[in-house]
C-alpha cells in the first residue's frame, strides 16, 4: 500500500513526474473531495485528486481537533466508496437525539428504534474525529489503482476550454482532464476561476469546539439545547467521549476561550446538565466564526462544485458535510453513467443534470437552517412558548416525527444510488 501523501494511482502518472492526463480532476483533498475521488475510482473512472495539505501536518495531534456528524445517508456514500470500513471502529453512533428549547421540559426526542431502514433499526448517524475520516480516506485512496492522489500539491492556475480542463501545479506540472470538480472549500479557486458569484452572510456567532471525556456512558444520545446566543450540542463519540459544538455570541467567545480549564469545564458541566458525570477536557479549545455561503450556480463549463465550494451553512442541524456528501453521490452517479456510455463526463448535459438534482435541496436546507437560527436566537416569552408547544406537538405526532427523523438521516427526496445502497 502506498504511503498517504505520496503519488499513488494508475499509469496516468509518467515515471519522470511530468504532466498527468485523466478523466476527472478533483481540486481539493478534504473530506468531500477525497470521497468524490474514491467514489469515482471505485466505479472505474480514472481520477486525480489534488490535495494541498501535507500528510505530516495532518498527522499531528492538534492539526484538526474538529469532529463531524456523519448521517446515515453519508455513511451509505462512504460505504459505497469503500471508505467506511476503514473508520467504522472510530465512529460513535447517535441512537437518540434530544432537542430542547433552552432547558424547557418540553422537547423533541428521536429514538432510532422508532424507524427501520433496510429492514432494521439504524443509528441516525455517527460522530467521528476529522483526522480519523481523513486517515480512512488516505487508506482507501492508496487501494485504488484508478486514483492518483497528489499530496501535498498546490494548484496555481485553472484553465477550462471547450475540450477539457488543465490545472497547473506549483511544481510546474499540469494535470489535464475532461471535468474539474471544485472541492476546494469556501475560498474556492475553481469557483472563482469560473466567475461564479456567491451570496454570503454572517451570524454574530462563533462555534466553540472541543472534545471531552466523561465518567457516565453517553449511551449514544445526542443533545442539543437551543439557547438565546446559539445552540449548544453534545454529540456522542466512542470511548466515553463527546464532542462539544457550542455556538456563542462572537463578542463573548474570547472570554470563554481564555477561561482557566477548570472554569471552562464547569461551564460545560452547567450547560450540559450533568448527565455525563464528571467531565475532563481532552483537546484544546478552538472557535470558528459562523456564516453562510451559497454559490449562485454549482456548474460552469467543465466544472462542478461540491461541498463548501458550493455551500456552507450554520451547524444548527449538523448537516454541513452531509449536504456535501449528497453532492458527491449525485455527481458520481451522473459522471459514472456518462463514462460507461462513452459520453463526455464534462459535457453540458451531464453537468446540468447534476445541478438540477442538487440546487433545490441545498437552497431549501440553507433557508431552513437560517430560519431556525433566527427563530431560536431570542428569549421573547410568547415566541418561546410557541416554540415549546410546537416541539411538544411534533413529539406527539408519529408520522410528522418520522419525517423529521428521515430528514435528519438524509433519506428524504430523490436519492442517488449510493445512498439507496445500490452500486454505481
Amino acid at each position: 500500500m502506498a504511503v498517504p501523501g505520496t503519488e499513488s494511482g494508475n499509469a496516468t502518472v509518467p515515471p519522470q513526474g511530468g504532466d498527468i492526463t485523466t478523466e476527472v480532476v478533483v481540486l481539493g483533498g478534504g473530506l468531500a473531495g477525497l470521497t468524490m475521488a474514491a467514489a469515482l475510482a471505485s466505479a472505474g473512472v480514472p481520477v486525480v485528486c489534488i490535495d494541498q495539505d501535507s500528510p505530516e501536518r495532518m498527522g499531528g495531534g492538534d492539526f484538526d481537533i474538529r469532529t463531524t456528524a456523519i448521517s446515515y445517508a453519508s455513511k451509505m456514500v462512504l460505504e459505497a466508496a469503500g471508505v467506511w470500513h476503514h473508520m467504522a471502529d472510530q465512529a460513535g453512533p447517535m441512537l437518540d437525539i434530544r432537542i430542547a428549547d433552552q432547558f424547557s421540559p418540553l422537547f423533541i426526542h428521536y429514538d432510532h428504534t422508532e424507524l427501520a431502514m433496510e429492514g432494521k433499526h439504524q443509528p441516525f448517524g455517527w460522530i467521528l474525529d476529522n483526522k480519523d475520516i481523513r486517515h480512512a480516506l488516505f487508506t482507501r485512496a492508496a487501494e485504488l489503482p484508478g486514483l492518483v492522489h497528489l499530496a501535498p500539491a498546490k494548484a496555481v492556475t485553472v484553465e477550462r476550454t471547450r475540450s477539457g480542463v488543465a490545472v497547473r501545479l506549483a511544481d510546474g506540472r499540469t494535470v489535464r482532464g475532461r471535468l474539474l470538480v471544485g472541492a476546494d472549500g469556501r475560498r474556492s479557486m475553481a469557483r472563482d476561476s469560473a466567475g461564479i458569484k456567491v451570496r454570503r452572510w454572517s451570524y454574530d456567532q462563533s462555534a466553540i469546539i472541543c472534545t471531552i471525556r466523561h465518567t457516565e456512558p453517553n449511551k449514544g444520545v445526542a443533545v442539543e439545547h437551543f439557547l438565546p446566543n446559539g445552540p449548544f450540542a453534545v454529540l456522542p463519540m466512542t470511548d466515553n467521549r463527546c464532542s462539544i459544538v457550542w455556538s456563542e455570541k462572537t463578542s463573548l467567545v474570547e472570554t470563554y476561550l481564555k477561561l482557566p480549564v477548570d472554569q471552562f469545564v464547569d461551564e460545560l458541566q452547567r450547560r450540559s446538565g450533568g448527565y455525563l458525570g464528571e467531565i475532563t477536557l481532552l483537546t484544546k479549545r478552538e472557535a470558528w466564526p459562523l456564516s453562510v455561503l451559497l454559490a449562485d450556480r454549482f456548474i460552469a463549463d467543465r466544472l462542478a462544485l461540491v461541498g463548501e465550494a458550493a455551500h456552507a451553512i450554520h451547524p444548527i442541524a449538523g448537516q454541513g458535510l452531509n449536504l456535501g456528501m449528497r453532492d458527491v453521490a449525485a455527481l458520481a452517479e451522473v459522471v459514472v453513467d456518462a463514462y460507461r456510455l462513452g459520453l463526455d463526463v464534462g459535457g453540458p448535459e451531464v453537468l446540468a443534470r447534476f445541478q438540477r438534482w442538487r440546487r433545490f435541496d441545498t437552497v431549501l436546507l440553507a433557508a431552513v437552517c437560517d430560519g431556525l437560527v433566527h427563530l431560536f436566537s431570542n428569549s421573547i416569552p410568547p415566541v418561546k412558548l410557541a416554540r415549546d408547544l410546537g416541539m411538544a406537538v411534533i413529539n406527539r405526532l408519529p408520522p410528522v416525527k418520522r419525517f423529521f427523523m428521515k430528514h435528519a438521516m438524509g433519506v428524504v427526496g430523490d436519492l442517488p444510488r449510493m445512498i439507496k445502497g445500490q452500486p454505481l
